[in-house]
């Protein structure tokens, strides 16, 4: 069956970074656009950033352009998100999701907490 298992969250000073890391198992990986997905307490889950199915196209919301970074291996069957200087507001927990036609996927999210 279809699996998208995130880790890497947790618990990081504003400033800080995290790697935050989606394994894919049960679907074609490399046929598929991936994306992390981030929902805060009483908000709207918004989109993080996104990557084509080979890598070779990245897209930013405004709010992580400049201090994240998307990225993927498709031997590895995993995306990354990597974070950097972190901010308060950037506390939420962070899904992955696949998407391929109309085949969407969702994984059960990790929770990064910024604070000091």
């Amino acid at each position: 069956q279809v699996q998208l298992v995130e880790s890497g969250g947790g618990l990081v000073q504003p400033g800080g970074s995290l790697r935050l890391s989606c394994a894919a198992s049960g679907f074609t990986f490399s046929m598929y656009a991936m994306s992390w997905y981030r929902q805060a307490p009483g908000k709207e889950r918004d989109l993080v950033a996104s990557i084509s199915s080979t890598g070779g196209s990245t897209n930013y919301a405004d709010s992580s352009r400049g201090r994240f970074t998307i990225s993927r291996d498709n031997a590895k069957n995993t995306v990354y998100l990597q974070m950097n200087s972190l901010k308060p507001e950037d506390t939420a927990v962070y899904y992955c999701h696949a998407r391929r036609a109309i085949n969407r996927y969702w994984g059960q999210g990790t929770q990064v907490t910024v604070s000091s």
